[in-house]
């Protein structure tokens, strides 16, 4: 339900997807919460990060099995809220769902002493998209501005790590001009994984 209360949960595109912080590793010049605090019609700007048991108490309000995939996405980076997000994905998979990530790929980064990936498939995690978001380590800090060094680095290892477990990858960049979404492309089919530009 679109309400002006900041929302966990919101439907878009056949899927659930899951509001569960406000923080981030980078602060893209693109990115939708530099437009406004809506997405679909929901405002996703959380007055504060929610709990387990609050995020939990909102997916019981929902049908999941109508859903195609349940996904951790939102106005922050879900690896930044790295327990809840492994807590909440069990709980997911109990229910029998199929569940995504779509993540910056800063998650080791962020969570630095524990193997991100081996604790996502651990979780029950069906697959990650990446923004992956320049063809270069130079375009990226310039447009994503990281606030870790070597990001660009770390994101492409989290995509190979997370292919290798198994996982199902895709790229995902933004049509934006910065980017040449040709060259962003390529190194998704060398990686052997999906690719898709964003509008």
């Amino acid at each position: 339900m679109k309400t002006d209360k900041p929302s966990i949960c919101y439907e878009a595109h056949g899927n659930l997807y899951l509001n569960i912080t406000n923080q981030c590793s980078a602060d893209c010049y693109f990115c939708i919460r530099n437009q406004g605090e809506r997405l679909y019609g929901y405002n996703l700007w959380l007055k504060k990060d929610p709990s387990e048991k609050e995020i939990i108490a909102e997916l019981e309000k929902h049908d999941l099995k109508k859903y195609k995939e349940i996904v951790f996405t939102g106005f922050g980076e879900p690896t930044a809220r790295f327990d809840v997000l492994l807590a909440v994905t069990r709980w997911l998979k109990a229910k029998r769902t199929y569940v995504r990530l779509d993540t910056n790929g800063h998650g080791q980064l962020i969570n630095p002493g524990i193997n991100v990936v081996d604790c996502l498939v651990d979780a029950g995690l069906d697959a990650v998209s990446v923004s992956l978001n320049a063809e270069s380590a130079e375009v990226y800090d310039r447009i994503c501005k990281p606030f870790y060094q070597n990001s660009y680095a770390a994101l492409l290892k989290f995509a190979e790590e997370s292919k290798k477990a198994g996982l199902h990858v895709r790229f995902s960049v933004v049509d934006v001009p910065e980017i040449d979404t040709d060259k962003c492309s390529q190194i998704a089919r060398d990686m052997g994984v999906d690719f898709r530009i964003r509008g």
